[in-house]
């Protein structure tokens, strides 16, 4: 009888184990699934980029330093490799592009542009998309570590290998209002 009890207590804890992995792979897959939904808009963000700055050229061409900000950042963040690279592209592009809109405001011709305000909105609308993407993949992270720090997954967190992951976080340059020259 004692042995039967040993068994179940054993299959207890296996299933208990079984439980706590299966969640931390869940939490983890949940993260680069997010990671993807972000890598795809910043995608969509970087293809509109060239016909933008185009747009902008042809009625703010003295503007090479805005301009070409823009183009270096993009052509950074389109490069970059890991996530963590990438997320300080992303950062420093959204700079660059905040400082352009903020010159654009000085060409009314330009803001009048049905291209100029086509693709203006594009940026805007994946923007967003970007931010609310961002939003739940800082959830996701915030689960996943969660999950790997608190008791009793902290335990096997080590034995099976998660790593800490980290979120987003709003670039110094983000917080800032872009300035302009006139």
């Amino acid at each position: 009888m004692g042995w039967i009890i040993g068994i179940i207590i054993l299959v207890a804890i296996g299933i208990a184990v079984a439980g706590i992995y299966n969640n931390m792979v869940t939490l983890r897959n949940r993260i680069d699934n997010a990671w993807q939904n972000i890598d795809t808009q910043l995608q969509r963000r970087n293809d509109l980029i060239p016909n933008l700055v185009e747009t902008v050229k042809g009625y703010a061409a003295h503007e090479k330093e805005a301009l070409g900000a823009v183009v270096s950042a993009r052509n950074a963040a389109v490069s970059a490799s890991s996530p963590d690279d990438k997320i300080a592209a992303d950062n420093v592009l959204s700079g660059a592009l905040r400082q352009l809109f903020a010159v654009a405001e000085a060409y009314p011709d330009l803001k009048a542009n049905a291209n100029f305000a086509q693709l203006q909105s594009s940026l805007e609308d994946t923007e967003n998309k970007i931010s609310y993407a961002r939003q739940s993949y800082n959830d996701c992270v915030l689960n996943y570590n969660n999950a790997i720090q608190t008791f009793p997954g902290n335990i096997f967190a080590g034995v099976f290998q998660f790593k800490e992951r980290s979120g987003f976080e709003a670039a110094e340059a983000a917080r800032e209002a872009p300035k302009v020259k006139f």
